[in-house]
């Protein structure tokens, strides 16, 4: 497989990379390498990819946003979709969107066109892929609100459109394997008053800034909220606010938010994460879940 692959690196637009430090890549700037990591052009060019390693362990990222990849690296392929999956337009009553658009940037467009609902992506990182993988939401709205349907490439090279009703998407969750890369997506629309939306955009914004440590080494959110609590509410409360391993310190701005502080290792991410687990459990018998997915050995 790796000489298919060496081979088709000159014959592709799209890049192939072996031994790639990947844990760079992230929004937490630590971790291992990835045997190899693939920016995939366009459709046809995934689909040309994924028929040469479906049998091979492979991951979708988008920014890397929120993620850890672990010390050790990723035995796989790490797959992250290039320009040919950055397209917005508007036709008639929805926005398609290439899967690879960043959150804030379908937002803007949103605004542009005075379409009001998605003033909530303006305060979500990563893409669009991401964000319906784990129904991203923040201030009272979900993606599961506004998504029409996505469009897919399966493990075998099958394109499958799936309606978002079918995806069972609640809290964080979805039942999209992790196999499954979203290529597209439609949004439904409704249009609204232009200063109405961005007053919506300026108010997430400005909150963001007040309660997030936005500026820091960080992945978002580290845990989802169990239901009828917030996460940060019983970290705090547990104890942890400053807590700290090596340089990995719970935020004294947003009790939810891990930040590598310096040279953090994602060990030392992760310790403190099971440490936050470990300490919210013992005050609250509450068990937090992670929201950052964790990846490789």
């Amino acid at each position: 497989m790796l000489d298919k692959l060496k081979k088709l690196n000159s014959q592709l637009k799209s890049k192939i990379y072996f031994n790639h430090d990947i844990g760079k890549m992230t929004w937490f700037r630590t971790g291992g390498k990835a045997e190899l990591f693939i920016s995939a052009e366009n459709e046809n060019e995934l689909e040309i990819i994924i028929n040469t390693i479906k049998d091979y362990n492979y991951l979708i990222i988008g920014m890397g946003s929120n993620i850890l990849i672990r010390d050790k690296g990723y035995k796989g392929a790490i797959i992250k979709l290039g320009k040919g999956f950055n397209s917005l337009r508007v036709e008639e009553d929805k926005i398609i969107s290439g899967a690879s658009i960043l959150d804030n940037n379908l937002s803007k467009f949103a605004k542009n066109n005075s379409i009001k609902n998605l003033e909530f992506f303006s305060g979500i990182p990563g893409t669009v892929g991401g964000a319906i993988k784990m129904n991203a939401g923040c201030f009272g709205c979900e993606t599961k609100d506004v998504l029409r349907e996505i469009f897919i490439i399966d493990k075998q090279g099958n394109k499958n459109k799936i309606k978002a009703t079918n995806l069972e998407l609640n809290y964080r969750t979805s039942n999209i394997n992790d196999s499954d890369i979203i290529t597209s997506a439609i949004f439904d629309i409704s249009y609204g008053d232009p200063d109405t939306i961005i007053n919506n955009i300026n108010t997430i914004k400005k909150k963001r800034e007040e309660h997030q440590p936005i500026q820091e080494k960080t992945s978002g959110s580290t845990f989802k909220n169990p239901k009828n609590y917030f996460a940060a509410e019983l970290i705090e409360k547990a104890g942890c606010k400053g807590m700290e391993i090596g340089d990995a310190i719970v935020s004294d701005k947003h009790s939810n938010f891990i930040i590598n502080k310096g040279n953090a290792s994602a060990q030392d991410i992760e310790l403190l994460g099971k440490k936050i687990i470990e300490k919210v459990f013992d005050k609250f018998n509450i068990l937090l879940d992670w929201e950052i997915k964790l990846v490789g050995d």
